[in-house]
């Protein structure tokens, strides 16, 4: 799979059955000038086979930024920094990932840890493109959205590890990844939790501009989530919330066609995720989640609507995880054929090779990143290893609103440093 030359309307991907001929709703979101965008399209006539799979055209990247890579007379999507950056940010990711792994085996982690190998050129595409102030809410794969809202790699391993110098103090794990320095505001274990944060986290920054008149308050959220998500309550209640206040949010649905052993041709009723954005009033964009700069150009005008005020957007990535759905998953459930055929997909390959043949990177300037990226990880193992493990003191701490009710003794001690406070429960 090579990176396109210049973005283009992107057929869906064929999952495992044929393409269905009836009429398609063809919607383009970034154009329209109704005021409900759904509202001047026809549905097509229900086709009477039972065969369900992805059957629309749809919209990938809008005609505005088509328009706009013409007249620019340039048929590159990105500068060389740009590139670098988006190149260095995947690879981080990946190694990450791996060296979690590793360190997961050998017991150094504990508890589920689920990894992100295989659908970097989403959070890359979407979250190098924020600014510090804006938030990003994650799901319970979060390590690798923390590192690239620039969450230290050293802080991200330190919490797997269970350490006080983690970015939560060791008290969040894998799946609580937390920074208010970076606007890393979760990490939530179970799925569709995090979509009313992010939701509120959105609304806050509409009600700074629009009633405590910070008029310099451009802030975004994007809420990261997956296709299994779509079809719980909190999902569709805050897209209709999100866009009757037209709040700045940008929900992502890294859609990698698998809920744990689920598939997601068998869990919902309309496979096309991005087609439920239009029934609230939003647009709704399915992009190639394998592609960085197709998820980049996507990410941009989805950012840019978002930041000028025009409200949300549903933006459905297809992408595919390259490991099971957490490191205790055997991975039996899915077909090797269908890994195989995205494993050669791999979007860091096709980002190295888009770099190499248009002149924007040399193969040495691509592998002292690598290299670089490895010594960070590596640093970030050390450092981990040797932080100090929570004092017991620390146990009921942010748990309680009043710790004197419950956590702490009528010495005033904390009860947990009572050596009978544990007493029959396993030490690890």
């Amino acid at each position: 799979m090579s990176l396109s030359a210049s973005p283009k309307i992107l057929q869906p991907l064929l999952l495992n059955s044929p393409r269905s001929t009836e009429k398609p709703l063809f919607f383009d979101p970034f154009r329209s000038t109704s005021n409900f965008l759904g509202s001047r399209f026809r549905f097509p006539s229900i086709s009477k086979s039972t065969t369900r799979c992805r059957s629309s055209p749809v919209v990938a990247v809008s005609d505005v930024v088509k328009e706009k890579k013409l007249k620019s007379g340039s048929n590159l999507l990105i500068t060389k920094e740009e590139g670098l950056v988006l190149y260095e940010d995947m690879i981080l990711g990946r190694v990450f990932e791996d060296m979690c792994a590793q360190m997961y085996y050998r017991g150094k982690m504990f508890g589920f840890v689920h990894l992100y190998n295989g659908q970097e050129a989403v959070s890359t595409g979407f979250i190098k493109l924020l600014t510090k102030r804006d938030t990003v809410v994650s799901t319970y794969r979060d390590h690798v959205h923390a590192l690239s809202k620039g969450v230290p790699a050293r802080e991200v391993m330190s919490e797997l590890f269970g350490k006080t110098t983690g970015c939560c103090r060791g008290q969040g794990g894998s799946m609580h990844m937390f920074s208010k320095e970076h606007n890393v505001i979760g990490g939530f274990a179970f799925i569709g939790e995090g979509i009313p944060v992010a939701t509120g986290a959105a609304f806050t920054s509409k009600y700074k501009r629009e009633v405590l008149k910070e008029a310099d308050c451009e802030d975004v959220t994007l809420a990261f989530f997956g296709d299994g998500t779509c079809n719980n309550g909190q999902f569709f209640e805050c897209l209709n919330m999100a866009a009757l206040w037209k709040l700045p949010i940008v929900f992502v649905v890294e859609n990698n066609l698998w809920a744990i052993g689920m598939s997601h041709l068998r869990a919902t009723s309309d496979p096309e995720i991005w087609k439920k954005g239009p029934a609230f009033g939003m647009p709704g964009v399915h992009v190639d989640g394998m592609d960085v700069l197709k998820v980049r150009e996507v990410a941009k005008e989805a950012i840019g609507r978002a930041r000028r005020g025009e409200g949300p957007t549903l933006v459905e990535c297809e992408t595919y995880r390259f490991r099971g759905h957490s490191l205790a998953d055997p991975d039996e459930l899915r077909d090797p054929a269908e890994k195989a055929r995205y494993a050669a997909r791999d979007p860091i390959a096709a980002l190295k090779k888009y770099l190499v043949e248009k002149n924007l990177a040399s193969e040495q300037e691509l592998k002292a990143i690598e290299k670089r990226i490895d010594e960070v990880v590596e640093e970030a193992v050390e450092f981990a290893d040797e932080s100090p493990h929570p004092a017991r003191s620390q146990l009921l701490e942010n748990v309680f609103a009043d710790p004197k009710g419950f956590g702490i003794g009528p010495d005033g001690k904390y009860r947990c440093e009572d050596p009978k406070f544990t007493e029959g429960t396993a030490h690890v």
